[in-house]
C-alpha cells in the first residue's frame, strides 16, 4: 500500500473522531424561534423566522430531524432564512448558541414545494444607498503546506512549486488577497528543530525561503504554528497526511515555548517588528479537536495554546495570536471560556466550516466581553472530502457567492480552502478534474468558483439597495455602485442541497431587473455552457488523465469569463429580463448613458 492511500484510509477512518471530551462551557438560555413562515415555492420551501437573541445559529428540522447532508460538516445556518428544495414536509427551528448548546423547538408548520414556474422581480435603486461593500475573501487564502513552494516535481507533466506560486500570484493580483494560511511550517521537511546530545538546534533556513517567495508575491503569511518536530513530539509515530505530519503534543512544553519564541524573534529580526506587527499572524495549530489531528487531550491543547500565546507576547505583546483554529466550529466557547480562567491572549478567533455558511460568533464573543474580536474563518468551502467532485462545477461557482454574501460585514475573514489543485495531503492530484479543493486547477485553469470571486470582486466599493420579489428561491443579488456611476450587479441562483448540484428544472428562474436610468449592459455569465472549462475538457478527453501539450493550450486558449450575449442598451424603466437556471450566476455592468 502506497503512503498516500495509507493516510487516505487512515485519515477516512479517524475524521469524524474527536480528539476528547469537553464540557459545555455556559449555560445559555434560549428561547424557541417565533413567527416560523413557509412559503411554497416552485420545487422549493422558503423558510424564515424572527432571530433569537444569543444565537450564533439555527437547526432546520424536517420531519423531527435536523435537515442534514452527508457532506456538510456543519448543519445549521447563520441567518434567519432557508430554502428546502427537497419534497416538504412539518418544519420546525431551533437557536443554537455552541455545537452542543441547542435550544427548543419552534412551534411546526407544514408546506410543500408548488409546481409554478418560478418568477423573480429585481428592483435596484442607484441612489439608494446600503453602506460600504465587505470583501470576505480578500484577507486571507488557504494554501497547501508552503514547502510545496519549493517542490522541482511535477504532477500531470506541471512543475509544482512554480505553478503554486502563481497560483498564489494570481490570488494577490487579480483577488486583492493579503495574507495566505497553510499547514506545516514546523514539519520535519523544512528543518526547523532537531535535538543534538539533548539541545535544541534551530534552522529557519528553509522557512526563509518559504516566506521569501510569500512576500515577492505581496502576500504575508498567517503562521499556523504546527506541526510538531519529531525530536520534540511525545509520540513522533502519530501522523496524519501522506507527508506524515506528526500530531502529537510536545513532549516538554517548554522546549515547545522555546522553540515559537526562537520562530518568531528571528522572523522579526529578518523581517522587521512593524512589518510583523502590522501584517502577520499566529494561529495555535490546526483543529485539534479532531483525533487525526491531534493525539493529545483537550486539556494539552488548552496548555499548548496558553504557552504559545506567552511566547509570541514575549516578543512583543502587539502581535497577534489566535485560535483555536477548529473543525466545523468546535471548541469556540470553550476556548473563550479557558482563556477567561488562564489569562492568555487572545487577538482573533478562528474555526472552519465546509458546505454551508458560516455561523455568527458575535452574540458569544459579547458575553465573554470581546465584542469586535477578528473572526477568521481560516478555512471554508464547499466540501470537506477530499476528491469530491462537487466543487468543480457551477455549483461551486453559487456555493462560494452565498457564503462571501452571508459573512459580508460580519466576519473579518473567510479564507477559501484552497488557491490550487497543487495539493497531496491525501495524494497528488490523479487526473486534471479529480473534485480538487482549488480555485485553479493543475495547469492554472480556472473553475467556475475561480470566476465567481473574480465576478464578486468588480463589485463597487458601495452597495445599493434591492428589493427581490416573487419566487425567490435560491436566487440572491448583490447590486453596487463605482465611483464613476457604474453599477454592477451579482445575481445567482444556487441551492445547499448537494444531490441538485448538476442542476434541476424546477429551481430555475425568470429574472426581471430593473433599474433606473438609461444604460449600456454588459452581461457575464456562469453556466453549465458559460465560463466553465471542465465540460471543454470532457468533450476533448479521450480517457486519458491530463492534458497534451496541444490541448492545454487548447484549454488555456478556451478558459474565458463568458459574456451570455452581446452589450446591449437598456432605456429608462425598461426591465432587462433573462433565464437564470439553477446554479448559475449572472453579473451586469451597467454604465450610464449620458
Amino acid at each position: 500500500m502506497s503512503t498516500a492511500d495509507a493516510a487516505r484510509r487512515d485519515w477516512q477512518a479517524r475524521i469524524h473522531d474527536a480528539s476528547g471530551e469537553v464540557s459545555s462551557a455556559a449555560e445559555v438560555a434560549l428561547a424557541a424561534p417565533a413567527g416560523l413562515r413557509a412559503v411554497p415555492g416552485g420545487g422549493c420551501v422558503t423558510l424564515t423566522w424572527d432571530p433569537v437573541p444569543g444565537a450564533v445559529g439555527y437547526l432546520v428540522h424536517r420531519d423531527g430531524s435536523p435537515i442534514t447532508q452527508r457532506d456538510v460538516d456543519v448543519p445549521a445556518v447563520p441567518s434567519c432564512r432557508y430554502v428546502d428544495t427537497a419534497a416538504g414536509g412539518s418544519y420546525a427551528v431551533a437557536a443554537i448558541a455552541a455545537m452542543d448548546v441547542v435550544g427548543p423547538l419552534s412551534d411546526a408548520v407544514t408546506a410543500s414545494p408548488s409546481d409554478a414556474a418560478g418568477a423573480v422581480s429585481v428592483r435596484v435603486s442607484a441612489a439608494e444607498e446600503a453602506g460600504p461593500v465587505h470583501r470576505p475573501w480578500s484577507y486571507m487564502i488557504g494554501s497547501e503546506h508552503l514547502s510545496y513552494l519549493l517542490s522541482q516535481d511535477q504532477t500531470g507533466g506541471r512543475p509544482i512549486g512554480a505553478e503554486l506560486t502563481e497560483a498564489l500570484r494570481i490570488m494577490r493580483d487579480e483577488f486583492g488577497v493579503q495574507t495566505v494560511r497553510a499547514h506545516g511550517i514546523l514539519c520535519d521537511d523544512l528543518g526547523v528543530y532537531r535535538e543534538v546530545e539533548g539541545k535544541a538546534v534551530y534552522d529557519f533556513g528553509k522557512v526563509d525561503q518559504v516566506y521569501d517567495t510569500i512576500m515577492s508575491l505581496g502576500l504575508r503569511p498567517i503562521v499556523e504554528l504546527g506541526f510538531m518536530p519529531r525530536d520534540l513530539a511525545a509520540d513522533p509515530a502519530r501522523t496524519v497526511f501522506g507527508y506524515e505530519a506528526i500530531i502529537s503534543p510536545p513532549k516538554d512544553f517548554e522546549a515547545w515555548s522555546d522553540l515559537v519564541r526562537a520562530l518568531v524573534e528571528h522572523l522579526v529580526d529578518r523581517y522587521g517588528i512593524q512589518e510583523l506587527i502590522d501584517h502577520w499572524a499566529f494561529e495555535v495549530w490546526n483543529e485539534a479537536n479532531l483525533a487525526v489531528f491531534w493525539s493529545g487531550t483537550p486539556a494539552d491543547y488548552f496548555l499548548l495554546y496558553d504557552v504559545t500565546s506567552a511566547a509570541v507576547k514575549n516578543v512583543h505583546p502587539r502581535l497577534r495570536v489566535g485560535g483555536p483554529a477548529s473543525a466545523a466550529n468546535g471548541w469556540m466557547e470553550e476556548l473563550l471560556a479557558h482563556i477567561s480562567e488562564s489569562g492568555a491572549e487572545l487577538d482573533f478567533v478562528s474555526t472552519h466550516t465546509y458546505g454551508n455558511a458560516p455561523l455568527d460568533w458575535r452574540p458569544t464573543l459579547e458575553r465573554y466581553g470581546l465584542p469586535g474580536t477578528p473572526i477568521w474563518w481560516t478555512e471554508w468551502g464547499p466540501t470537506p472530502t477530499h476528491f469530491h467532485g462537487i466543487g468543480d462545477g457551477v455549483f461551486g461557482a453559487t456555493f462560494l457567492l452565498h457564503g462571501m454574501r452571508s459573512a459580508a460585514g460580519r466576519v473579518e475573514a473567510l479564507s477559501h480552502w484552497v488557491a490550487s489543485d497543487h495539493f497531496e495531503e491525501l495524494g497528488r492530484p490523479p487526473r486534471l478534474f479529480h473534485g480538487g479543493f482549488g480555485l485553479l486547477t493543475v495547469g492554472n485553469l480556472r473553475k467556475p468558483r475561480f470566476h465567481a470571486l473574480t465576478l464578486a470582486n468588480r463589485l463597487g466599493p458601495t452597495e445599493l439597495a434591492t428589493d427581490l420579489t416573487g419566487d425567490v428561491a435560491g436566487v440572491e443579488a448583490w447590486s453596487t455602485r463605482h465611483p464613476d456611476g457604474r453599477l454592477g450587479i451579482l445575481l445567482w441562483n444556487g441551492t445547499l442541497n448537494q444531490s441538485q448540484a448538476s442542476g434541476a428544472a424546477e429551481l430555475n428562474r425568470r429574472i426581471s431587473l430593473t433599474v433606473d436610468g438609461a444604460y449600456r449592459v454588459t452581461h457575464h455569465r456562469i453556466d453549465e455552457t458559460h465560463s466553465n472549462i471542465k465540460p471543454i475538457w470532457d468533450a476533448m478527453n479521450n480517457e486519458t488523465e491530463w492534458p497534451t501539450e496541444g490541448q492545454w493550450a487548447s484549454l488555456h486558449a478556451a478558459n474565458t469569463l463568458d459574456e451570455l450575449e452581446p452589450p446591449r442598451t437598456l432605456a429608462p424603466g425598461e426591465p432587462l429580463e433573462f433565464d437564470l437556471p439553477m446554479p448559475a450566476v449572472s453579473y451586469l455592468e451597467l454604465t450610464p448613458l449620458l
